[in-house]
């Protein structure tokens, strides 16, 4: 018989706050994290503004002893690693970084050896600046002007790595950031990274059920991170018509999930990690339990890897499996909590496949809509979706779209906008999308009951 799998912590950092209930607060205001970019230069995008976080000290969520190895933390590591904190903190458990730190009497509650992570990550970019002396060192024909001078492979390996730090590549590897989770909190149990974009975190999350399912571990860390406030990822979403080009928009207002006017996604920072436990455990620990993952699917999309099937097929067959395995019926679901990244195509094709795994729930069912708020920060928006649709369970209260005016009648989704809506949710969906590459993955969480 398979094990059941729950919710029992949270740990986000997003554009509006740092943890689950300051985003969430943030949300039910109708506050916005979208502001002109502070990190570098942007002026010459057509959207110079973002998502970027609140100021943050990495030695307030790593043990001491740790301390020096944040200097090789590039930002999307820095995310990972706070929110596995905030997660392992909510959920009340004594890992090794917790009784390091001092906020715990030794020893650590948690078997190192039947705790595991997954954790999706994007491509990370390299530091420019860092980067560009190196390159410059690495030309063929230094004197000439920059734009006609010519990479060399041999001075790269000869003269252009000597001008990076021995350990840069380490800043930069998709897999440190749950290389780094696992070494503080000393998880021993399977371990993975999933670079599938903006379903990374869906997979991850997915992977740790099945891996507590199965009786491999009894508690992982899951979810996902990324930072897509930078120039390099920022070009590539422009180049490929991702982010909007509406210049002199109010940054506040600049994505518009489902909406009729929406134009492109708006890039941010940001992490989400969930504790997920073998029922018995947190049981027998008295843990607080947000809700019961019941229910994982997954998909790919036959389309070109730059574009999403406009029937949402790959979606749909994810959402329609998750259901299954939920032994749910689409009538059950009460909430959705989509990608909803405000791309035209992207947004058509999830509300076709949300209608087409539900039916005639499909335009009844509420749905949260969050990038309007928060932007998409790629792996790691998922999981925040997730932890706010667990956290709008708890409370009861559904936290409004920010920018969705008028929805989309081509998408008839029932976009929950305007004030917050108090409503009791037992059943939530949750679904999400590679905007390069196609996967796809659903989850289904349900209130705990005996």
């Amino acid at each position: 018989m398979a094990r059941r799998v729950v919710v029992t912590g949270i740990g986000v950092i997003s554009p509006v706050g740092v943890g689950i209930e300051s985003t969430f607060d943030a949300l039910v205001a109708g506050r916005s994290g979208i502001r002109a970019i502070q990190t570098f230069d942007a002026s010459t995008f057509d959207s110079p503004f973002g998502g970027e976080v609140p100021k943050y000290a990495m030695g307030d969520y790593v043990p001491k002893s740790y301390r020096k190895a944040t200097k090789v933390m590039a930002r999307d590591i820095e995310l990972a690693t706070v929110a596995a904190y905030l997660a392992v903190h909510d959920a009340r458990l004594r890992t090794k970084c917790i009784v390091e730190r001092g906020e715990a009497p030794a020893p650590a509650d948690v078997d190192s050896t039947r705790f595991g992570a997954n954790i999706g990550a994007g491509l990370i970019c390299a530091d420019l600046v860092e980067l560009s002396g190196a390159l410059a060192t690495a030309a063929e024909n230094r004197d000439a002007a920059p734009l006609e001078r010519r990479f060399s492979f041999a001075r790269w390996g000869s003269e252009g790595m000597t001008n990076l730090t021995p350990l840069w590549l380490l800043k930069f590897l998709p897999n440190m950031l749950a290389c780094h989770v696992t070494i503080v909190h000393d998880c021993q149990a399977p371990s993975n990274t999933i670079t599938c974009g903006e379903a990374s975190s869906h997979l991850a999350i997915g992977e740790a059920y099945r891996t507590i399912e199965r009786g491999a571990a009894d508690l992982c860390i899951c979810g996902g991170a990324e930072d897509k406030v930078n120039p390099m990822s920022m070009m590539r979403h422009v180049l490929n018509n991702r982010l909007t080009k509406e210049r002199g928009l109010d940054p506040e207002t600049a994505c518009r999930p489902f909406d009729r006017d929406r134009s492109g996604s708006v890039a941010s920072q940001g992490a989400g990690l969930l504790i997920l436990e073998e029922l018995e455990r947190a049981k027998s620990r008295g843990a607080r339990i947000y809700a019961e993952v019941v229910g994982f699917g997954s998909s790919c999309s036959v389309q070109a890897w730059d574009h999403p099937q406009p029937d949402g097929r790959a979606q749909c067959l994810a959402l329609e499996k998750a259901i299954r395995q939920a032994r749910l019926q689409p009538d059950d679901i009460q909430c959705v909590a989509p990608l909803g990244c405000g791309t035209v195509e992207h947004d058509a094709a999830e509300a076709a496949a949300i209608h087409g795994a539900l039916g005639s729930k499909g335009s009844e069912v509420f749905v949260l809509a969050n990038k309007g708020a928060l932007g998409n920060n790629g792996a790691g928006s998922g999981a925040i979706d997730i932890a706010i649709a667990l956290e709008a369970m708890r409370r009861g209260v559904l936290p409004p779209s920010r920018n969705t005016d008028q929805v989309d009648p081509a998408c008839d989704l029932n976009v929950v906008r305007g004030d917050p809506r108090d409503a009791r949710v037992d059943v939530v969906a949750s679904m999400a999308h590679a905007q390069f590459g196609g996967q796809a993955a659903a989850l289904v969480f349900k209130r705990y009951s005996d």
